[in-house]
């Protein structure tokens, strides 16, 4: 989370309201990228894993830090901001604990109706969707989409290197590339309503596509 202390409180109280539905083990891990609002004050009235970052990394340094803290076989990600519906959980989680696929994107773009998503978020993930298939020979709907569930043997082939937005689209091109089964589901967005997005278009368009090209080359 960045600044998210309008949203993070119910995020993390829907997380645990789907998961003790379902009768599985689980903990919730919240990672600060070094807020400076009242962010960690709401996450710290919860019953979370909860650790903060010494400097502002970006979302990809958040997410591999708690990936590094996970103790869990299944991993999920979650945006903090509220534009992923928690409720819908069960659907991606159902084909990895059902030895159906490894890694399961929530897809934006599979629901039948139109997203309220910015028209220039729309056109550049369909630019990355088409270089990553032209690269991996895969193609997703949603290659940006940040609500994910995977298997844990899937991180551990990776060594990710990423710090910001790129993230997303070097763990599809090393998940692609080490054979594991990748499924898309479709999902619900919600545009945020509070706070401001932490993407910087022209800066992060050039990081996700240099991203996309050096986990093919380089490997996992």
């Amino acid at each position: 989370m960045y600044n998210e202390e309008k949203t993070i409180g119910d995020i993390i109280e829907r997380v645990q309201a789907v998961m003790k539905r379902t009768g599985l083990k689980y903990e919730i891990i919240v990672v600060d990228d070094r807020s400076f609002d009242n962010s960690l004050i709401v996450a710290k009235k919860y019953s979370v894993r909860l650790y903060s970052l010494l400097v502002h990394g970006g979302k990809g340094m958040g997410l591999r830090a708690g990936f590094a803290k996970a103790l869990g076989d299944v991993i999920v990600t979650i945006d903090s901001d509220g534009s992923h519906l928690p409720e819908e959980l069960p659907r991606l989680l159902y084909p990895v604990l059902n030895n159906k696929a490894d890694l399961v994107i929530g897809s934006r773009y599979l629901q039948r109706k139109a997203v309220a998503a910015k028209k220039l978020n729309v056109f550049g993930t369909k630019i990355f969707n088409l270089v990553i298939q032209m690269f991996a020979g895969v193609y997703v709907t949603d290659s940006q989409s940040g609500y994910r569930v995977m298997n844990r043997e899937v991180l551990k082939a990776q060594h990710l290197k990423s710090c910001g937005y790129e993230i997303e689209t070097e763990m599809l091109v090393k998940t692609v590339k080490s054979k594991y089964r990748v499924l898309e589901v479709p999902i619900s967005f919600e545009q945020r309503t509070y706070g401001v997005s932490g993407v910087d278009y022209l800066h992060d368009v050039f990081r996700i596509l240099v991203s996309i090209v050096s986990a093919w080359l380089r490997g996992v």
